[in-house]
């Protein structure tokens, strides 16, 4: 052997030890990657078997597991499905492992080599945020499935996942390492390995192109129920819309990940999104557009929380809760543009909408925590309250995504107002895009700011009342800048020119109404219990309580055919309750109140006139009279 070739030799031995025992590759001295052989040996029992080649990082090496997935608000401790772990040093040989906290565990390894770990994974979760591995097919989320080391969050994570015979695929928005494999992804870093959801088995994929760009829907499962040729054509517009409102496409390639398996949910990411769903949703509109308007919420991700975050997100710390106050922008805003955009897409009509956003201020102005809790403090106790919710919690929060979409629209419709519709809530979400994605973050301040930077007003108190206080928000100027206006209040106005006895018209205006005696119900094995009462109603007044069972009323036995139990006693003002609570009878008299059925369903108003009309169109980019000639057919 020449004498250079063996100098050479010995100089990449001696890069060789030096990057096994520090962690550092050749490449700009970046730390070794992390190596993930993942088995599917076990699927039918649910299991995973991974095998991890970290390099080493000292003597007491401490592996970590998030605790939560960003996107996902709440801890929920992964590493409850871990199965026993096993470390081994580069000889095989056996080294100590202890568990230190909930969510890490400590290898000594005194000769300081790269380890090798080997653990089992139970995956028999099916939701967007863990995973699920049966015989027909394999979800995998990365928080829940793969350890890594602190000092590696920074390296490349390549994934090789070993298929048995009966998958043919797997999809993912990794990178492919084609030359390692069909199966090898690779992440440049810890958080794009959890930011890419991977399913695998035998997928369909539905390319389409959006924007100069290659999108993919993909569909598992299904059992020949889903046209998904059509379903990509409407997913399609849904991307084009969006791509236009933020005029920017910050992709290489985007997978819709849509797994058809009796289930529901999404979950956002940069390069994809996983939506679970049903066979039968496809061939019923009402849940098909609801699937789409999904796809829009998600989607819309992609700029709004993605890439355009609040500061606390800008560095995930996966081992504890991230607490912000901004969630309503990033869930509330994203939830007013869903079904939006869905309208403006042309897939659903202006009326549909209309219906849409009716639900939406009848869910909030119904909840009586719109009281108790600021939109701010929803955000910020999202960790412990909103996806931990009991009997009592309508009476005291509200939900981020409900409000903070209400809230979206008061904002949008003053800033069209201010500006004689030449700046909207679009340009808002744009300057914000332009001056914090992929930066330092936003704040609420950053927002009013960025609003205030684009229609000068009072916007400190307009914030302060809408975001961090609990006052009752004030419709009527959006109503009135759209020609819309609530259905109750046109139904009093018309009784009104009719009579005028204003006991008279509450009276005729009233037999549309309900009965109220502010509890919930449901039935269960043939028994009719209270799953929540709403504070300072007649129920709660009277001491009715959750988990009572309601037997009769005014004596009579009550049945599940029965739509309204006290309906037939309004007149009497108050009914008896016989209740059963924990084995024991009681009967307890509670007042009888009425309630409007549609004191918050937005109609167009009859004498709408023409600057409406026109305010109506430039929001919903379709032209208002269909709308009102579906009402008047209504």
């Amino acid at each position: 052997m020449p004498e250079f070739h063996r100098i050479a030799q010995c100089f990449a031995t001696v890069i060789g030890f030096v990057m096994v025992h520090t962690g550092m590759s050749l490449a700009h001295g970046e730390p070794s990657p992390v190596h993930y052989d993942v088995s599917f040996a076990s699927s039918d029992n649910h299991y995973v078997d991974v095998t991890a080649t970290l390099p080493s990082a000292g003597a007491n090496q401490t592996f970590m597991m998030p605790v939560w997935t960003p996107g996902s608000y709440l801890v929920r401790d992964y590493s409850r499905h871990i199965d026993s772990v096993t470390a081994l040093d580069d000889a095989g040989e056996l080294l100590p492992v202890k568990k230190v906290s909930k969510n890490r565990w400590q290898v000594s390894n005194e000769k300081e080599h790269a380890i090798t770990l080997k653990y089992r994974v139970y995956c028999r979760e099916l939701s967007v945020r863990t995973n699920f591995v049966d015989r027909d097919f394999a979800v995998l989320n990365g928080a829940a499935l793969f350890l890594t080391t602190d000092e590696s969050l920074d390296s490349e994570h390549i994934v090789h996942l070993n298929l048995p015979e009966r998958w043919k695929q797997s999809v993912t928005s990794l990178e492919r390492r084609v030359t390692d494999g069909p199966n090898v992804f690779v992440a440049t870093n810890y958080d794009e390995l959890v930011d890419s959801p991977i399913v695998v088995g035998n997928p369909r994929l539905h390319p389409f192109q959006c924007g100069a760009v290659q999108h993919y829907l993909v569909n598992i499962g299904g059992d020949g129920l889903w046209d998904g040729e059509r379903a990509a054509a409407d997913v399609a517009r849904i991307v084009q819309t969006h791509q236009e409102m933020w005029g920017s496409v910050p992709y290489q390639s985007y997978y819709f990940l849509n797994v058809i398996a009796e289930s529901g949910g999404g979950l956002e990411h940069d390069n994809s999104t996983l939506m679970l769903t049903s066979r039968w949703t496809y061939r019923d509109p009402k849940r098909y557009r609801s699937w789409l308007g999904l796809v829009s919420h998600e989607f819309f991700h992609t700029w709004n929380v993605r890439r355009l975050r609040p500061r606390a997100l800008v560095k995930y710390r996966y081992g504890a809760e991230n607490y912000f106050r901004e969630l309503w922008v990033a869930e509330g805003v994203t939830s007013y543009y869903d079904d939006l955009a869905l309208v403006r897409a042309g897939i659903s009509k202006p009326d549909e909408y209309l219906k849409d956003l009716t639900k939406q201020i009848e869910r909030l102005q119904n909840t009586e925590g719109r009281l108790r809790q600021s939109l701010a403090d929803s955000s910020y106790d999202s960790w412990i309250k909103f996806y931990r919710p009991n009997e009592n919690s309508s009476n005291t929060t509200i939900s981020y995504y409900n409000k903070g979409a209400i809230v979206a629209f008061l904002l949008d419709m003053e800033i069209r107002r201010l500006t004689d519709n030449k700046r909207s809530l679009d340009d808002v979400m744009q300057k914000l895009y332009e001056s914090f994605a992929l930066k330092d973050g936003y704040t609420n301040q950053d927002v009013m700011e960025t609003v205030n930077g684009i229609v000068k007003s009072d916007w400190e108190s307009w914030f302060e009342n809408a975001i961090h206080s609990t006052e009752e928000l004030d419709y009527q100027p959006a109503l009135n800048w759209l020609g819309l206006e609530f259905a109750r209040d046109a139904r009093l106005r018309a009784e009104k020119t009719k009579s005028a006895d204003s006991q008279e018209t509450e009276t005729k205006a009233a037999e549309l109404d309900q009965v109220w005696i502010g509890m919930k119900t449901q039935w269960s094995e043939g028994r009719l219990t209270v799953s929540s009462v709403v504070e300072n109603g007649p129920a709660a007044r009277a001491g009715i309580n959750p988990e009572d069972e309601i037997i009769a009323v005014n004596n009579f036995r009550v049945n599940a055919q029965q739509e309204d139990l006290f309906k037939p006693f309004l007149k009497d003002k108050t009914a008896d309750v016989l209740i059963s609570r924990r084995g024991a009878l009681r009967a307890i008299t509670t007042e009888l109140e009425i309630r409007s059925m549609d004191q918050w369903k937005l109609k167009i108003r009859d004498d709408v006139s023409d600057a409406q009309k026109a305010s109506f169109s430039a929001w919903l980019h379709q032209d208002i009279q269909s709308e009102s000639s579906n009402q008047d057919k209504q």
